[in-house]
């Protein structure tokens, strides 16, 4: 995730909110000048679910990008790559505006004019840039919820498309008076930055995906703190009393 080319990533959890985050998706990339992967998955795809079709000016917020106005900006030592010292973001000059013209493409761009270079100390350095630039994206989303009450046993977490499932199985345990509660992740890079004190409130954190661990991994990687998987790879669907049993099966250890 903090490799040489990092990007932000989010994901829809149903059919409800695919709209929703398909625009946050296009939010985040104006907003932040970088590439954004939306994930969905044919579970996803193939689901039905009402959708009321929201007041857009009410439920959304106004895209604010860096767009330059060619009217108001001088195009004379006009810097393309010049960052926002806050956020990293560059300003934004589209092809056609006269006078702006920038180099575009693969190649490494010096940090300050933004011609090709070569030099090793700056490809490090943009490294760096382009990872604490995807960072600071944390301060421009929200803040994660939780199903259930802040503390307790176990913590599921869950992202994707297996949301129906693991809120069902939540829902369950839940009525059944057990300490569980449900962390679905729809930011996936970065993480809301409260993700580190959620986790630190449970005993056990069980991280449900239908692959073989990756958010897992991540989880573990980033915050050590021993998370469990409960993995599927069968090209099925979790079904909502095999996640009861693996949560019952960490209680059962406490």
């Amino acid at each position: 995730r903090n490799g040489e080319c990092p990007m932000i990533v989010v994901a829809a959890s149903r059919p409800n909110d695919c709209f929703e985050m398909a625009f946050e998706a296009c939010r985040l990339a104006l907003e932040h000048m970088t590439p954004v992967v939306l994930l969905t998955d044919g579970y996803i795809a193939n689901g039905a679910e009402p959708w009321k079709i929201p007041d857009l000016d009410k439920k959304f917020n106004k895209i604010s990008s860096r767009l330059i106005d060619p009217s108001k900006t001088s195009s004379e030592g006009f810097l393309a790559y010049n960052r926002e010292d806050k956020t990293h973001v560059r300003n934004w000059a589209i092809p056609g505006m006269e006078g702006f013209e920038h180099r575009l493409g693969g190649l490494e761009k010096d940090v300050k004019t933004g011609n090709v270079s070569y030099d090793p100390d700056n490809h490090e350095k943009m490294c760096h840039i382009r990872a604490e630039k995807v960072k600071r994206v944390e301060d421009n989303i929200p803040l994660q919820t939780l199903e259930g009450e802040d503390s307790g046993d176990v913590l599921v977490l869950s992202w994707g498309g297996t949301y129906g499932a693991t809120h069902m199985a939540a829902k369950e345990l839940l009525e059944q008076g057990k300490k569980v509660s449900l962390c679905h992740l729809k930011y996936i890079n970065p993480m809301p930055k409260n993700i580190g004190d959620i986790l630190g409130n449970f005993k056990k954190v069980l991280v449900c995906e239908l692959n073989l661990g990756q958010m897992r991994n991540i989880i573990n990687a980033e915050y050590s703190i021993g998370a469990i998987g409960y993995n599927k790879v069968q090209g099925l669907p979790f079904k909502i009393s095999e996640l009861v049993e693996a949560v019952n099966r960490q209680l059962e250890t406490l």
